[in-house]
């Protein structure tokens, strides 16, 4: 029978696992995948990173974004190898291309990048597909792909958890909703900066199950910067004890790669504050739809609000820790 000590082995393995399978499949790219024509809409910390994979697996990519400037640089980064171009508007960026992505920062970008002359959807071929990996609403997936399908073209809401090294790295997780066949043709390019991708329903699924995803965060961060403080201010060395903790139930994706720079006071990095109380908003708001009680989830929005107010719009989430008092450093 394996070890109980397995399942604690491999969250601690998983990262370095999928980094060499990430490797492994780059290195067989050309025999495993087609290479398609791309457009990637939104170059923030997740985009940008995102975008330079696509190139390095073998396709064809074009990028807009809003700061002009931004696409340069990722252009001047990523063109050396023939297949990265920059262009003045969404719809610009889309034509001619198999699969537009965006990651954009909410409902209302998302739109504007999509409608509209100079939107995607003005440039976009038919049968092409639109791949959104933006974190909003169930309600806006639901209405593009309406949208989409009136025009014969595709959508899939795509978000993705793994935060900026997850993208950096190419190991994001991708929650997709929309239809299985436009899934299946999709597939094979999101690997290339993903460790898992998975259909989990039709549209809006996925923007669902992405909510899932961070009101299952709010908790686990509370919970630990509780437990953290409150073992400083017991006495214990939380370097020392967080290892061991890693190892038993405890353990957590967010004690791994969190506790520590919690102990540190350290929040200059990460997924802000700012878009964490925008993705709660949105479950907030999901909930009160469906007759969901989140009684947990609404507190630690509150706690988010107060360490905005404490000049912390742009610390990582972990960063709800500095609510709670701890010894001062000597």
């Amino acid at each position: 029978a394996p070890s109980q000590r397995a399942p604690a082995a491999w969250v601690g393995l998983r990262t370095q696992y999928w980094l060499f399978k990430r490797s492994e499949r780059i290195m067989t790219q050309e025999k495993v995948q087609t290479p398609v024509k791309a457009a990637f809409l939104g170059l923030g910390v997740m985009g940008y990173p995102m975008a330079g994979h696509l190139v390095r697996a073998g396709h064809d990519v074009t990028v807009y974004n809003r700061t002009a400037k931004k696409a340069q640089q990722w252009v001047e980064e990523y063109g050396p190898q023939g297949r990265a171009r920059a262009a003045a508007t969404p719809a610009e960026a889309a034509a001619g291309a198999d699969i537009v992505f965006a990651c954009v920062g909410e409902d209302k970008d998302l739109r504007e990048v999509v409608y509209g002359e100079s939107g995607a959807m003005a440039g976009m071929k038919p049968a092409s597909v639109f791949v959104d990996h933006t974190t909003d609403s169930a309600d806006v997936a639901r209405e593009m792909s309406r949208a989409f399908a009136d025009r014969g073209m595709a959508f899939l809401d795509a978000p993705v958890s793994g935060g900026q090294s997850g993208a950096q790295n190419g190991v994001l997780t991708i929650m997709v909703g929309g239809d299985a066949a436009v899934f299946e043709r999709v597939r094979p390019v999101l690997e290339a900066y993903a460790c898992s991708v998975t259909r989990v329903g039709e549209a809006g699924c996925g923007q669902l199950a992405k909510m899932v995803n961070q009101i299952c965060i709010a908790g686990v961060v509370q919970g630990l910067s509780e437990a953290i403080a409150f073992g400083m201010n017991a006495g214990l060395d939380m370097k020392r004890v967080l290892p061991v903790l890693e190892k038993g139930a405890a353990g957590s994706w967010q004690m791994k790669a969190r506790g520590a720079t919690m102990v540190d006071n350290s929040f200059d990095f990460g997924f802000a504050v700012d878009w964490m109380r925008k993705d709660l908003g949105i479950a907030l708001s999901e909930a009160r739809r469906n007759g969901s009680a989140l009684p947990l989830t609404a507190l630690v929005d509150q706690f988010y609000g107060d360490v905005q107010q404490q000049g912390g719009r742009r610390f990582d989430t972990s960063s709800l820790i500095v609510r709670l008092p701890r010894p001062v450093k000597k």
